[in-house]
């Protein structure tokens, strides 16, 4: 227990309970952190499923916007004075949520990139208001292992260098993005990187593939583009679907059972065209609900074809050998890190028949790259556990240094 007479009250944050498996995942990690090293602590979540989060994870939750309609296309004017309405009232209600908590954390997920297409009026502005209103009522508010990228718009980009400024805590997931960060006029000589938080999650036993090729996992994306290719969105879908109904195509003419996944629920159309373009038993779809599913899934696969960044994590994770097709410098530093950097194929140009070569060559050094997995897994919790000593530090210190007591001789 900490000194303190009251239970120390930490608040997550972040749009969590909204479908994307990823988020979920970082949130779990940290709930199991706070379990295990502040049992005490009083934890509440402000986020864009409240329902789902109180029901998955047993918290209390508050819904992130105050307009329900926050995600859906305004264009009468009713719906766009409702939408700025709901802007000022957000102000007030994160503002009285973060003055209940003595520590916010914002765990892990892409909330620093506008990697896939984002206005600043959305989650960049949401995540400003924390930030800042941290600052004033001195909350700690604490980014950790979060993903950045360098911004185009100069509104995101603003409200994101803020929102890092006014961070009691940062951390990040790859040192691409401590780099965006540092770009984007944010000092982070005191920041640190580690893996991401999924690689503290428990792992399920790895299947160690023997006889004939077994199943390969395809993961997908409703993918298309990032903020900058609006102009050119429904080609570059286009051109990812083609090319990746044409790889599992050859792969079934080839007798490979695939299995599709997914990461969020927006990705069920590309599930679907893919089923009624390649007619054959061979194509079955998972219906993952968590990332424990999705491990499950690409431990009993031969190999992992993926491009959401955390079908690629759940593959790297339980030892199988992955492909990345790659939508962002993320996927790649990540693959990097994990020793298959040379596995990555451009999401917004998928070649099949490129991707069918890559992904031989991956298969040709399966067990090979399952030891170098093996290793850089072992690393990867290791230097985790680092970090939740180091958050322990930094935000909870009342607990730190009752640990430090009872841990004296």
């Amino acid at each position: 227990m900490t000194s303190r007479e009251t239970p120390v009250r930490v608040g997550v944050f972040g749009l969590l309970g909204s479908g994307n498996l990823g988020n979920d995942g970082s949130l779990e990690a940290v709930l199991g952190y706070l379990r295990a090293r502040h049992p005490e602590a009083v934890v509440d979540a402000l986020c864009g499923g409240p329902e789902a989060v109180t029901a998955k994870f047993g918290i209390p939750a508050t819904r992130l916007h105050w307009n329900r309609a926050e995600y859906r296309t305004a264009s009468r004017a009713g719906a766009i004075a409702s939408k700025g309405l709901g802007k000022l009232v957000d102000a007030f209600r994160t503002a009285a949520w973060v003055r209940r908590h003595d520590v916010v954390i914002v765990p892990g997920m892409g909330v620093l990139e506008a990697t896939l297409p984002l206005r600043p009026w959305g989650f960049p502005y949401s995540l400003f208001l924390l930030c800042a209103s941290g600052r004033l009522l001195r909350t700690r508010v604490a980014l950790v292992s979060v993903g950045a990228a360098t911004i185009g718009s100069r509104p995101t980009r603003a409200l994101v260098r803020w929102s890092g400024r006014l961070a009691a805590y940062r951390s990040y997931r790859d040192d691409q993005s401590r780099d965006a960060m540092r770009a984007m006029g944010v000092d982070t000589a005191r920041d640190e990187v580690y893996p991401d938080l999924a690689f503290s999650l428990p792992t399920p036993d790895a299947r160690v593939p023997s006889g004939p090729p077994g199943r390969v996992c395809v993961g997908v994306m409703d993918f298309h583009g990032g903020n900058d290719d609006r102009a050119r969105a429904e080609e570059i879908h286009r051109r990812y679907l083609d090319g990746t109904i044409r790889f599992v195509r050859a792969l079934v003419e080839e007798g490979r059972p695939v299995r599709l996944l997914t990461g969020d629920e927006c990705d069920a159309p590309v599930v679907a065209a893919i089923l009624e373009a390649v007619d054959s038993p061979l194509v079955t779809a998972a219906e993952p609900a968590s990332l424990a599913d999705l491990m499950r899934e690409t431990a009993a696969a031969d190999t992992v074809v993926a491009v959401r960044y955390h079908n690629l994590i759940c593959a790297l994770k339980t030892g199988t050998p992955a492909l990345a097709v790659s939508y962002a410098a993320k996927s790649d530093a990540l693959m990097d890190r994990m020793g298959l950097g040379a596995y990555c194929h451009p999401a917004r140009e998928v070649d099949a028949d490129r991707l069918l070569e890559q992904f031989r060559a991956l298969e040709k050094r399966s067990a090979e790259l399952r030891q170098v997995l093996a290793e850089r897994n072992l690393a990867a919790a290791r230097h985790l556990e680092h970090q939740f000593s180091s958050l322990t530090a930094a935000l909870f210190p009342a607990a730190d240094h009752a640990h430090a007591l009872r841990e004296a001789p």
